[in-house]
């Protein structure tokens, strides 16, 4: 397996595809890597360095006690961009993913960036606060930590449902891409997946947008059951440079498997303009 390891000895788990310019990708909770392979292999296809990480306590990477938040999530993309001395790349991030890359930017700016996908991203804060009305109540990701901490199994099942918009007419949403889902999200842990709750609804990533300077291309599905689209893209479109927003019509979350063709097409052709 090819992995880093980072400054306070975490073991980060990568797959590294294909030849050409770089293209990043940071996945969403409680995911890994593989969520991204669709993408992956399209775009290493047509002549893509494609790389994406399991984040750590996810997937195949290590599971520390610490560290389980967007500061040091962003500083392992870090380490992992600079072990492998990428430059020119493209950075693509969904759910979490998107906020992980917003920190890396608003942490390390932009010298080894040349473009941002944030897809279904809970930029800029998914919490509802005094200066964050349209966010989601500090109820809605208690009553997940207490799901997630009495049986996340059963809990990674029913989460599918939204994710992929299962309960919408028409949907046509095969069992074996929910089972996968519920692979990947029990290959973490425990301990690091409930952290990550706090760091995906709680981090107000709003000066770490202002901070992107590259051409950035915000996908979103306007049926978004998990990350609103009103207090995510519309938003987070506001405050980025040189921001494009992309609607999906009747899109769910999960994007990357519902809307394959859609976003694979949309990804090649922002990577050539």
């Amino acid at each position: 397996m090819s992995t880093i390891t980072t400054d306070d000895g975490t073991e980060i788990y990568y797959k590294d595809w294909g030849a050409g310019p770089a293209v990043v990708f940071s996945h969403g909770w409680p995911l890994s890597g593989d969520a991204w392979e669709s993408q992956m292999v399209h775009l290493a296809s047509n002549g893509y360095r494609c790389i994406a990480h399991d984040r750590r306590g996810h997937g195949r990477s290590a599971q520390p006690w610490n560290g389980n938040e967007m500061d040091t999530y962003a500083d392992d993309l870090s380490e992992l961009i600079e072990r492998l001395e990428l430059t020119g790349i493209t950075l693509v991030g969904h759910s979490t993913g998107g906020g992980e890359v917003a920190r890396y930017i608003g942490r390390h700016g932009t010298r080894r960036i040349a473009k941002v996908v944030l897809m279904g991203s809970v930029t800029p804060l998914m919490l509802k606060t005094d200066t964050n009305p349209v966010g989601l109540p500090i109820k809605v990701f208690d009553d997940i930590r207490a799901n997630v901490a009495a049986d996340r199994s059963q809990f990674f099942k029913n989460l599918t449902t939204p994710f992929y918009g299962v309960n919408r007419p028409g949907a046509k949403i095969s069992q074996g891409i929910r089972d996968a889902f519920w692979l990947q999200g029990m290959q973490g842990g425990l301990k690091n997946e409930l952290d990550c709750i706090k760091a995906f609804s709680e981090t107000d990533f709003t000066d770490d947008l202002k901070k992107i300077d590259v051409a950035t291309l915000i996908i979103h599905g306007d049926d978004d059951q998990i990350v609103p689209i009103g207090a995510s893209a519309h938003a987070t479109s506001q405050l980025v440079k040189n921001a494009t927003l992309k609607i999906y019509p009747g899109g769910p979350h999960g994007l990357a498997d519902t809307h394959k063709e859609q976003l694979n097409a949309d990804l090649l052709a922002f990577l050539r303009a």
